[in-house]
């Protein structure tokens, strides 16, 4: 047996392999004549130029004019949800209101839909039967029934009914469940 031998051609290969890969190459650049390397040489320069537009510049450029915009929408969500919770914490701070009194602020929440909306409370539960209510006067008496009966929708069964909506709605009133 040998010992394997290790010649400093050996250790060139790797690069003398892509050099010689690129002879043929290297020849045929230089059969061209001087116009048509310029004219490739142009060519390849305009390519490199879309092509960087196309992934560098392109999304970068379309990304800062959609930025500002993004930006403020996510700052007006922060800002609701900032209201929200707020809002959530002065309603778990406040007392309790009883039943009765949840009762009187429900019937005078619906009295102001006249008469798309029919309330009957049924001990700790309220049911609102609705007729044609507006997304507007919906979510105003949403609002008044929580933050004035301390009201919480339990149970909703509602179909959008041309301008508005028809159902029932199913509260609990002051600490029921």
């Amino acid at each position: 047996m040998s010992a394997p031998t290790s010649s400093p051609s050996a250790a060139a290969a790797p690069g003398a392999a892509g050099a010689q890969a690129l002879a043929p190459l290297r020849g045929w650049w230089r059969a061209l004549p001087a116009r048509e390397q310029r004219l490739l040489t142009l060519a390849g320069a305009v390519l490199g130029v879309a092509l960087l537009w196309w992934v560098a510049l392109q999304p970068a450029l379309r990304t800062l004019r959609t930025a500002p915009a993004a930006i403020e929408a996510s700052e007006n969500q922060l800002r609701a949800m900032q209201r929200l919770a707020a809002e959530a914490t002065e309603l778990r701070n406040a007392p309790p209101v009883n039943v009765e009194q949840a009762g009187a602020a429900l019937r005078a929440a619906t009295e102001r839909l006249g008469e798309l909306a029919k309330l009957s409370l049924q001990g700790d539960r309220a049911v609102l039967t609705l007729n044609g209510v507006s997304t507007s006067q919906l979510s105003d008496w949403l609002a008044e029934a929580r933050s004035g009966a301390r009201a919480r929708p339990v149970e909703a069964s509602l179909l959008r009914n041309g301008p508005g909506y028809s159902g029932t709605l199913v509260l609990a009133l002051g600490g029921a469940p």
